[in-house]
């Protein structure tokens, strides 16, 4: 049985039910609906995510609106070119992306919400997607 794991302080930071959130170099801004805080931060060990270093989240589709710079983002897709991975085209940073093992979820990164270091969250586990299940 897995247990959720909802966090509602990062270090000083509380996690407030809209939290914002940027790229770093502000050209895209994000407001993350948060109800319940971080749920289930992870990182994962697939060929993109253990490149990109990214402790992430998950929320519902409709639990992200784009503030500024949708038209910052750049899509990158690959392999079933089911999940959507969106950077940002000046930064170059990786603010969410549309799941590929949820489709009707995002991942999202932690180091964007706004006063969040993902480095306060201690021990965060790694999921396996080496192995990932769409691929069996």
């Amino acid at each position: 049985m897995s247990m959720t794991k909802k966090i509602t302080q990062v270090g000083p930071t509380e996690i407030q039910p809209k939290h914002l959130g940027r790229c770093h170099c502000g050209a895209v801004e994000i407001e993350f609906s948060l109800p319940n805080g971080i749920v289930n931060p992870r990182r994962c060990d697939c060929s993109i995510c253990r490149r990109k270093g990214a402790i992430v989240a998950s929320v519902n589709l409709d639990q992200i609106r784009i503030l500024k710079g949708e038209d910052a983002l750049t899509l990158y897709q690959f392999n079933t070119h089911t999940a959507k991975h969106y950077f940002c085209r000046h930064c170059g940073i990786y603010t969410h992306h549309q799941r590929r093992s949820n489709p009707q979820e995002y991942g999202y990164n932690l180091g964007c919400l706004e006063g969040v270091n993902p480095f306060d969250l201690g021990e965060v586990v790694t999921n396996d997607g080496v192995n990932h299940p769409a691929d069996r």
